[in-house]
């Protein structure tokens, strides 16, 4: 069952997706069944594509609050611990990109799928890295919440896409 609000239950690993694992996509079903809250949500951001035409997300450097590890119980109690800004996110030039805020309840089950999916490998070099970013909520307000993102090194073979949304 699938609840409306995540803040009040603690221990819970908190995504902000914007691809291939919202809901009515192709990997949603396979790496999101067990997510226990799903809800929209917007990050401050810009949206970019693969020459296969999977999106990357690129967040503004101060937006990135922690940077991911190898241990899913680490990673949330940093999440749970993390200092969030008191209003919302202002766009400095950066629009806020449209996704979806999911939590899940057993980390160490559900996270290393999602992470070999991204191709996230600390202190490799990956495809994406997962970072903590606030992200904005009509239900939380201001959460922070894992997503991944692409580095420069990755961004300057993709194309920029117009808009808030993917696709």
């Amino acid at each position: 069952m699938i609840r409306h609000s995540c803040s009040d239950v603690p221990g819970l690993f908190r995504l902000f997706v914007y691809g291939t694992l919202k809901r009515g996509y192709w990997n949603h079903d396979r790496f999101c069944k067990h997510a226990v809250t799903i809800e929209e949500a917007t990050v401050r951001g810009r949206l970019y594509k693969l020459q296969s035409g999977i999106p990357v997300l690129k967040v503004p450097d101060e937006s990135i609050l922690a940077v991911g590890t190898v241990s899913a119980s680490a990673d949330v109690a940093t999440q749970e611990r993390v200092a969030l800004p008191t209003n919302a996110p202002t766009s400095g030039g950066w629009p806020m990109i449209r996704g979806e805020l999911l939590a899940f309840s057993d980390p160490i089950r559900d996270l290393p799928p999602i992470d070999r999916l991204e191709s996230y490998r600390p202190g490799q070099f990956s495809l994406y890295r997962r970072v903590l970013v606030p992200v904005v909520s009509a239900t939380e307000g201001i959460i922070a919440a894992w997503s991944y993102v692409g580095d420069d090194d990755v961004l300057r073979h993709c194309v920029p896409l117009e808009g808030s949304l993917w696709p």
